[in-house]
């Protein structure tokens, strides 16, 4: 079967899929290991039988759910292509918010050091170090397939200002840090959006704290405070409807200008403070 043909045949299976046209050309250039652009060069190309096989195997597992992002192990975030498994989150475009606040308080030619506690596949963290060279960024996760997957994110990446250690949250850490950023699990275990869509696939541990949906905010909220450089930031994703909670979490704890920004779709996202000099 040629390129067009192969085309056809999937976007009539993913139809009812949003985005199932530019899933099934985004599988079929994976499969060809090319760029989508040669799809359209040219659609009369043979497909050879072994990646013919492959990418029917992908479609049919995109009709059971499984996230694409899982299929291609890869997903972009911040500009960055980022090698992904089933043992860490899908990096999702709300938390590039919580990179461009921090960004905005970075200077430049800043010499500040960072951790990202549950780095995950390494998002947060490569995206910070990437744009601020002059700043040593530290990642924490206690998975460690995912601290060898950030590992290997940064190696391919050529991103040197990072590093990934094993661990709970803070435990890893030695020495004040200037920003401490997080995203950490914030769905309650008994939310029917962990039953929904890419949740399905993803590692409940990266998803849900346990039933108190707050848990790990709590923690890394004061486990922070005893590293955490005088005037250093604080900087936490949340439910969008964790705000005002998260903001009191801080208060409690004597941070100082505490702040809440909205995403892109006008849910409260990030919520952050500053360590009390």
């Amino acid at each position: 079967m040629t390129v067009r043909q192969h085309l056809k045949s999937a976007r009539d299976k993913l139809a009812e899929l949003s985005s199932g046209r530019l899933e099934a050309e985004v599988l079929l250039a994976h499969c060809l290991g090319s760029p989508r652009s040669l799809l359209y060069a040219d659609p009369d190309l043979e497909v050879p039988n072994q990646r013919s096989e492959l990418f029917q195997q992908l479609v049919e597992r995109r009709l059971s759910g499984e996230p694409i992002a899982y299929l291609t192990g890869s997903r972009e975030f911040w500009s960055l292509p980022l090698k992904v498994t089933p043992d860490v989150l899908i990096p999702r475009p709300e938390t590039e918010l919580l990179v461009e606040l921090a960004l905005k308080r970075i200077p430049r030619d800043g010499r500040w050091r960072i951790a990202d506690l549950g780095t995950g596949s390494g998002a947060v963290a490569l995206a910070l170090a990437s744009e601020r060279r002059g700043c040593s960024v530290f990642g924490t996760d206690t998975s460690q397939a995912a601290i060898d997957l950030a590992g290997e994110n940064a190696q391919r990446l050529a991103i040197e200002n990072v590093s990934f250690t094993l661990g709970s949250w803070c435990k890893p850490l030695t020495g004040r840090f200037n920003l401490i950023i997080s995203n950490p699990p914030y769905v309650a275990r008994n939310d029917p959006h962990l039953s929904k869509g890419d949740c399905r696939f993803e590692p409940l541990r990266a998803l849900s704290p346990g039933e108190d949906s707050l848990a790990a905010l709590r923690s890394i909220a004061g486990e922070s405070m005893g590293h955490l450089a005088p005037g250093g930031w604080l900087m936490l994703e949340h439910g969008p409807d964790q705000g005002e909670a998260v903001r009191e979490i801080l208060r409690e704890r004597e941070y100082t200008d505490i702040f809440t920004e909205r995403d892109l779709l006008g849910y409260e996202r990030v919520t952050g403070g500053r360590m009390n000099s």
